[in-house]
């Protein structure tokens, strides 16, 4: 399954910038399949896509997120992609 995660950062660019790292190393780590994500070009937040088993899965990779655990995040959501080829 396919999920694609886009969320916008709270107004802190300072942390943002601090914990960046953190979040990049984070989702490379996984070693995800499908994984490509990045920030949008204003940086108020980013897209993410990657595969997992199930929704239940995709919300614990996302939860340990340094964005989320941070609590950076001002608003996030989660869709089940059915990307066509």
């Amino acid at each position: 399954m396919r999920f694609v995660h886009v969320y916008a950062m709270k107004p802190e660019p300072d942390r943002v910038r601090a914990v960046a790292p953190r979040h990049a190393a984070y989702w490379h780590g996984l070693g995800l399949g499908g994984y490509l994500g990045g920030p949008f070009d204003d940086r108020s937040g980013g897209l993410i896509s990657f595969e997992a088993d199930s929704r239940e899965e995709a919300e614990r990779l996302i939860a340990a997120d340094p964005f989320v655990r941070e609590e950076l995040l001002a608003s996030s959501s989660i869709e089940w992609w059915l990307a066509v080829p």
